[in-house]
């Protein structure tokens, strides 16, 4: 099929690439997503709130923590972009056009909570569900579009670059360009061919190439693996934050006990009862950044083998306060016989967000024309190497609506047809894709990643990871050559690539910095 904008990816960068693209009638937008329910993303997991400009706030203030956040390696040109157009975009996207119902106060105004590394209360929200919030308005939005299309249960395999897929051999001496992407129909089980003048990617972050992480299953690093086999470049990939309070329960997806937890006054505790965040980051303590908190858990859990800590916010907040404030935290921990409200929470570090990404500009343009990369596959150097808390859907806002704008600027053609671009090649295949083979693999590279390329990292570990990934990546792809495809084998075949990604990233990086720990800085 043929589509004048493919977006990759139903979170909010994309779900607001397509709402603004679709302003222009005339232009036809495809979306895909790799499950059956649209709202399945990152973004609709994010608890906390999204950046707004708080009472006594400005631009200036945000910008000076986002650099303090970052650990000076956030990028100035992509935070002031943030700082200055993010809560305009906000008022002016998600409040006025598709009117988000975030929190407001009995006079109707809007609440500001307060997070780790914020000077200021400046973070907006819908009670403990912001993401799920704002999500399932645009997507009722975007289905009240007649030019966008979209495209649920369809997996991207790999994206469609000239000279690699040209049909042409004489493609080899002009410049490379992205047309779109193979794409795998999961219901009827072929591959199908979408060329598209401009391909977005807007597929998430890689928190499931670790042992534990808050993100959801559909989190593989996808977006990663196809640009960085189409060339495109990837920046600060060994900067990923892990997240210091996710609830400690069985499985490798943990649920996110939100920062805003600790902003309303929660305290962390050892097994014992006995505070300890004091001993780490005695001026911040609980609102310290995310790196810091997550060290210092991690630290306490490994020196005295304990197995969590506890967060607790009941001995802070009145009962009906705290059902109030975290009704979505209140229930899910109930699943686990935890009453938030009357005992603290057991919790452990997981990795959460990925810092780094395909390298863009301040529209959203990767190093590959054609290609732009928005939301947390993306790199624009706002986040430097510690993300501030609550900047992320923010960040999505923003490089989603600047990416859309840029397009609409640009001619609605590429001059390219199918006859251009070759069919999938299949008839080599001969194995049933094996889920049972598919999760062993995926829990190794699990393992590899959370105890070798994890909180704290030092090259003897880092050169073990390179050496086994090595060897797993050989394994998987002679699988992948020989079997059927399905998303499954897919994502397995991305999440190793994505590791081995971050694990040579932060095998050159041999400075501490932010969320990339390094015990052997010296080394």
């Amino acid at each position: 099929m043929q589509t004048d904008v493919l977006i990759i990816g139903s979170g909010i960068a994309g779900a607001i690439s397509a709402l603004q693209l679709a302003k222009d009638s005339q232009r036809q937008i495809t979306v895909l997503t790799l499950v059956e329910d649209a709202l399945e993303s990152n973004s609709r997991y994010a608890q906390g709130g999204i950046v707004g400009r708080g009472i006594q706030d400005s631009a200036k203030l945000l910008k000076e923590d986002i650099i303090k956040a970052g650990a000076g390696l956030s990028n100035p040109p992509a935070v002031d972009q943030l700082a200055n157009l993010g809560p305009k975009l906000l008022e002016k996207i998600l409040i006025d056009e598709i009117d988000v119902p975030f929190d407001r106060d009995d006079q109707g105004d809007l609440v500001f909570g307060l997070e780790a590394a914020h000077s200021k209360q400046r973070i907006i929200h819908v009670s403990d569900m912001t993401g799920k919030s704002i999500m399932t308005t645009l997507l009722n939005k975007l289905e009240e579009k007649s030019n966008v299309t979209l495209l649920r249960n369809h997996t991207a395999i790999d994206l469609i670059t000239f000279p690699h897929h040209a049909v042409d051999p004489l493609k080899i001496y002009e410049s490379p360009i992205c047309l779109g992407a193979y794409t795998y129909n999961q219901n009827e089980k072929k591959v199908i061919r979408i060329l598209a003048n401009q391909t977005i990617l807007a597929t998430g972050g890689l928190g499931q190439i670790f042992q534990n992480t808050t993100n959801p299953t559909t989190s593989r690093g996808d977006g990663l693996a196809m640009a960085y086999r189409a060339g495109a470049r990837i920046l600060n990939a060994e900067y990923i934050q892990f997240h210091p309070t996710a609830l400690y329960n069985p499985g490798p997806t943990r649920f996110l006990i939100s920062e805003a937890v600790r902003g309303e006054g929660a305290v962390l505790l050892t097994p014992n009862g006995d505070s300890f965040i004091e001993k780490y980051a005695p001026e911040w303590k609980e609102l310290a950044p995310r790196d810091v908190v997550a060290r210092a858990i991690y630290w306490e859990m490994l020196h005295n083998d304990y197995p969590h800590v506890f967060l607790d916010i009941s001995s802070i907040k009145k009962p009906g306060e705290i059902k109030n404030r975290f009704p979505q935290i209140y229930e899910n921990c109930l699943k686990f016989n935890i009453d938030i409200s009357s005992q603290p929470i057991p919790v452990v570090p997981a990795a959460h967000y990925f810092c780094g990404g395909v390298q863009v500009d301040l529209n959203g343009q990767s190093s590959i024309p054609g290609l732009y990369a928005i939301g947390e596959v993306s790199c624009t150097g706002v986040h430097g190497a510690n993300r501030l808390a609550s900047t992320s859907l923010l960040e999505g806002l923003v490089w989603g609506h600047q990416a859309a704008e840029h397009i609409r600027s640009l001619p609605n053609k590429n001059g390219f047809s199918e006859k251009d671009v070759p069919k999938w090649f299949s008839d080599n295949l001969r194995y049933e894709p094996d889920p049972a083979l598919i999760q062993v693999d995926m829990a190794s590279i699990r393992n590899l990643m959370w105890h070798y390329v994890g909180l704290i990292r030092n090259q003897y570990q880092i050169n073990r990871a390179i050496r086994d990934l090595t060897n797993l990546r050989s394994e998987i792809e002679n699988f992948y050559r020989k079997t059927l495809l399905s998303d499954g084998l897919i994502g397995l075949r991305n999440g190793i690539q994505a590791a081995q990604i971050v694990t040579h990233a932060a095998s050159q990086n041999r400075t501490s910095r932010g969320a990339h720990y390094r015990e052997d800085t010296k080394i």
